[in-house]
Parts: structure tokens; sequence; C-alpha cells
């Protein structure tokens, strides 16, 4: 794998007027533009593109116009990305009974999560309350979960129980199921009549506090 400090400085120069058309034309420039950029002749050019493409900084189909596509000198190290839906929150506090609604999505790693496959399975919710703060679950944070996955004593689940939702961790014990707060302020909850578990946590997203508005950031 190449690095930027590995191109010729003609090069680099090739990659930054590539990335100024884009952001300014939103297009990328023919090769002729490129050209008159570099005030170099068209085979001149194509040596640069053919030299930065064997090198993993550009796609490039010479018989396209505007063809030229910018790649990441990390994209052969990238595993395999998806949008997992985002579907509104979940208390982490006392249960209750909100519908939820997609309101956008989460670009994960699914390699990295341990998730074996692209699958519609996986889901996301966004935290509401502070009963899961001994697991370092925090209120803001978003969860990304995987539906259908049996869950094990001491897995943080999202579930509904009684036909309300929370966000606890999942605990067996003398053979029965119920829900633990990590948070001594909430009880334990037990089923009066049925445990559901909708997902189980894998992933953990975080934004950044801003020390001086106290609100989180990306």
């Amino acid at each position: 794998m190449f690095t930027m400090a590995e191109l010729t400085s003609r090069q680099r120069e090739v990659l930054e007027l590539i990335q100024a058309h884009q952001q300014s034309e939103g297009a990328s420039p023919t090769i002729r533009e490129l050209g008159a950029g570099l005030k170099i002749g068209i085979n001149g050019v194509v040596g640069h593109l053919r030299a930065l493409e064997r090198k993993g900084f550009l796609e490039y189909q010479p018989n396209r116009a505007r063809s030229l596509r910018l790649i990441s000198p990390l994209h052969s190290l990238r595993k395999h990305i998806v949008d997992v839906p985002l579907f509104g929150s979940i208390p982490a506090g006392v249960p209750d009974n909100r519908d939820q609604e997609a309101e956008g999505c989460v670009s994960v790693d699914i390699e990295t999560l341990g998730i074996p496959k692209p699958s519609a399975r996986v889901f996301a919710l966004r935290v509401n309350g502070d009963s899961m703060i001994g697991k370092h679950i925090l209120s803001g944070d978003i969860v990304v979960l995987e539906h259908g996955r049996e869950p094990r004593h001491g897995d943080v689940v999202a579930a509904l129980i009684d036909g309300e939702s929370t966000l606890k961790t999942y605990v067996v014990k003398s053979g029965k199921s119920y829900l633990k707060a990590e948070n001594p302020r909430y009880p334990d909850l037990i089923p009066s009549d049925e445990l559901v578990i909708q997902g189980v946590v894998c992933a953990l997203v975080r934004k950044a506090k801003d020390s001086k508005s106290g609100e989180r950031r990306s």
C-alpha cells in the first residue's frame, strides 16, 4: 500500500486539482481540463493518472469522460460497511410503551462488531435515561443491536417486558429470566406476563461532550 509521502509533487498536485474540481463543480475534471490546470499535455496527464491508479489513489477509465474517482489509501483495509437503521429511542430507566420511528441510520463495520454478514436483523436505538450507567451506557448514546441472537446472562438487551420497552441487562437466575438495571436507583424488572428480547447490544456509539456548552458533539 502506497502513502501520500511516496507520491511525487506532481502526482499530489493532480489529486488536489481533481478534489478541488469535484468540490466546486460537483463532478470530476476531464483530462483536457486537468492538462490546462497543470499546464501539460494530454499524454502527460494520462501518465500521471495511470501512476495514481497503480498506487491505489484513483480509479480511472480511459474511454469515459469525467470517470476519475479518488480512493482513500486505506481503502484496501476497509471492512464491510453497512447502514444500520436508527429506530428512535429506548428508555434506559422506567419502561414505557412508546412507538419507535425510524429517524436515520448509523454506518458501521459489521466485521469489527462480530456480526457474520450484512443483515436486516441489525438495528440501532438512541438511549434515553440513566439506568445503565454501570455498564457505561449514557443518555444520548446510540446502541447497535442484533435481533434474533440468543441472549446470554449478562448481555445488555432491548426488551419488551409485559408490553413495555426498555434497555437493561439480561439475567438468568434459578432458571428464570429477568432484567436488571445498572444503577441502584432502579429496581429489577421481573415479568409478570412475558419477556420478549428484541435485540442484543453489540456496539455503542457516543458523541464527545463539549466542555464549554455541555452539549455532545461529533
